[in-house]
């Protein structure tokens, strides 16, 4: 997922054929339907401010407005479960996995990606800066028993952090380790008034980084760090089957305008201070066409 390396990815079907004609239809008049879609998507992506850039664009496309909802990943694909929203833009993919096997989503597509990073402060108590091995970055932090402020509420984020711990054979407790329940932007700022570290997305940080004192100790595979930290986004639609109250042709509109060549330049377009936060994942010359299964899906299953 290097910068200068990474191959997106791109599947068909009828999302892709109901945006199409946006690429070369520059009337603007193209609307579909006065309903509202019901969007659940990450913090990450409402804080900082790519989701609204996104939705403008494709309300003035389609003259249909979106309702954004912001909540964690977990509590986004509950949202999706309990067919309170039309489609889900999340950061997990081992729970977007769990929630299409369980039949609530349809349509997957990979959509963009940014990368994990190590946040800490400038005297760095833990002596991680700069390592290449996250997994040891983690257990100097657990053995230096610095303040470290866990998600702690299921979200993507917290997902990863988890995985990590995991990998570096640590069970993380103790005064030290914080669970903060909250959103990402509510974590560094409680990282950055304790002293202490966290994981964080990219964007997030990118985004609040002169209100905050910490910085980037462990990089992601955005700027040469483990391939471990690497943060890709999927979307995927609630399934009509499961509930028949969803909007699933705008939500089929929504994921199909997303994966077009124009929304995949309004992602890439977006700044903040200068940085792109995140870079389109869903273009590619050679199609990944598991992006739509489950990752360790078998043909056996049909």
């Amino acid at each position: 997922m290097h910068r200068r390396e990474f191959v997106a990815t791109l599947g068909g079907g009828t999302a892709v054929a109901i945006a199409g004609c946006s690429d070369t239809d520059d009337s603007g008049d193209a609307g579909i339907t006065d309903e509202t879609l019901t969007l659940t998507t990450t913090t990450s992506t409402y804080d900082t401010g790519l989701v609204d850039e996104l939705n403008l664009a494709f309300e003035e496309r389609f003259g249909t407005g979106v309702a954004a909802v912001n909540e964690g990943t977990g509590a986004a694909l509950e949202t999706g479960r309990r067919g309170d929203a039309d489609v889900v833009m999340v950061h997990a993919r081992s729970l977007e996995d769990e929630f299409i096997r369980e039949g609530y989503g349809v349509n997957r597509r990979d959509l963009m990606y940014n990368d994990f990073v190590v946040v800490g402060p400038d005297d760095d108590p833990a002596g991680i800066d700069g390592m290449d091995d996250v997994t040891e970055a983690f257990r100097a932090i657990a053995d230096s028993e610095s303040v470290f402020v866990s998600r702690g509420d299921s979200s993507g984020t917290h997902t990863k952090e988890l995985e990590l711990w995991d990998a570096a054979g640590m069970d993380p407790g103790g005064e030290w380790y914080r669970e903060a329940g909250s959103g990402m932007g509510q974590v560094l700022v409680q990282a950055d008034q304790s002293e202490g570290y966290t994981l964080a997305d990219r964007g997030t940080f990118l985004s609040m980084r002169s209100q905050l004192g910490v910085g980037i100790r462990v990089e992601g595979p955005i700027e040469e760090g483990p391939e471990l930290l690497a943060n890709p986004y999927g979307i995927v639609a609630v399934n009509p089957a499961v509930h028949d109250n969803v909007a699933y042709d705008l939500a089929l509109a929504y994921i199909g305008f997303l994966t077009s060549r124009v929304g995949q330049d309004v992602i890439e377009s977006y700044t903040v201070e200068g940085e792109q936060l995140f870079f389109p994942r869903a273009l590619s010359e050679e199609p990944n066409f598991e992006q739509y299964l489950p990752e360790d899906w078998t043909r056996e299953e049909c």
